[in-house]
């Protein structure tokens, strides 16, 4: 049933909503209908048909309710978009070249930030029940609803080439969060698209992982493969992989409209110390309770022991850095077949020798050889 708001007292309401969430820290607001992207349904489809989801596959599961926020809720009438800075403080690609540090997405070296926004909008949400007696319900980035283009039909943004929205204050570093109301408030106009003939983003990707512009293949993203994927990485992604452990800034890094940008006033997401360029021989010598202690907090922390050390390895073996070796081959023998796999293939790159003698081969070592080990050990 949608809750009445007279336009006058709704004009107010919604002062008074963006003001608390500007206090609370958000730094940008909008509001669109809840049926302002009827395009969504089809776009999610073809996406999904192209099989660009990768191994997300609650992503299909949940196709109906993501392609539309009133499939979600049949109340819905309005959505409050908010945006938290988490801009960082220096260039988050300047690490690519420490090949012995380990390169961290600037959204995860510090807290996580489903728990900062997540308390906030439910203040705000609950100022707006108060207020007007409407039914409200709160997502961060945990349901199926499309934020992005939500964000770009409430005006905070656009849908950059890269996917991600853009923002004329805060360039590709914006949080999103969501307040769905049954009542119906004034809307702001969409954010028109103003990537012009700019492709960055689209040129730096290490993998070439957009087929065409404002399309993401997640099977070709580093970000997806380091964070979502659960098995071994790709062969044919592990030298692009560089140093990048956990997630890859690069498109978003390049955006010429970051240049407006400014770091996050944030203290619960700035990064941390120990996080900004960890050293990879440090992170090698994690073992679980280590890995959960560093990590405690983080997104890092729900991705696993094992598929960071994955990382790790990968990163590692990368490196040329022959100081990790030792290191490198005391995981071979991980109870992790995931983690054995990557130390195979990383103590290939630094050291064939070693990996020969550890192998237990006799003939010169091969790329075939060294991935007939790997399959055993990994099975």
């Amino acid at each position: 049933m949608q809750t009445s708001i007279s336009e006058v007292p709704a004009k107010g309401l919604v002062s008074e909503l963006r003001a608390r969430a500007l206090a609370l820290g958000f730094e940008a607001f909008g509001i669109a209908a809840a049926d302002a992207r009827p395009d969504l349904p089809e776009k999610l489809a073809q996406a999904l048909a192209a099989g660009w989801h990768g191994g997300m596959d609650w992503m299909e599961e949940t196709a109906e309710r993501r392609g539309s926020p009133r499939a979600l809720w049949g109340e819905a009438r309005s959505i409050i978009m908010l945006g938290l800075n988490y801009g960082p403080d220096s260039d988050p690609m300047a690490l690519l070249a420490h090949k012995e540090r380990g390169v961290i997405s600037a959204y995860a070296r510090n807290r996580d930030y489903h728990d900062i926004i997540k308390g906030r909008l439910k203040e705000i949400a609950g100022l707006l029940a108060r207020r007007s007696g409407a039914n409200v319900k709160v997502f961060v980035d945990t349901a199926p609803l499309m934020e992005k283009p939500l964000a770009e039909a409430a005006g905070l943004g656009w849908q950059g080439k890269h996917t991600v929205l853009v923002s004329r204050q805060f360039g590709s570093w914006l949080f999103l969060g969501a307040i769905l109301t049954d009542a119906e408030l004034p809307a702001d106009a969409p954010h028109a698209e103003s990537c012009g003939s700019c492709q960055r983003c689209l040129d730096i990707c290490p993998t070439k992982a957009f087929p065409a512009p404002f399309q993401l293949d997640a099977r070709r993203c580093l970000a997806y493969l380091n964070i979502e994927h659960k098995g071994p990485i790709p062969r044919e992604f592990r030298a692009p992989m560089g140093n990048r452990v956990y997630g890859c800034d690069d498109c978003l890094a390049v955006c010429p409209w970051n240049k407006f940008a400014r770091a996050t006033a944030e203290a619960g997401l700035a990064a941390r110390e120990a996080l900004e360029a960890p050293s990879l021989a440090d992170l090698l010598e994690l073992d679980d309770a280590g890995f959960r202690a560093l990590f405690a907090g983080s997104p890092i922390k729900r991705i696993g022991h094992a598929r960071f050390l994955r990382n790790v390895l990968i990163a590692a073996g990368n490196s040329g850095e022959m100081g990790l070796v030792d290191a490198v081959a005391a995981r071979l023998t991980d109870a992790a077949p995931l983690i054995r796999g990557a130390a195979i293939w990383a103590l290939g790159r630094l050291d064939p020798l070693r990996l020969r003698a550890a192998a237990g081969l006799s003939d010169d070592p091969d790329a075939q050889v060294r991935d007939e080990w790997h399959e055993e050990m990994a099975a």
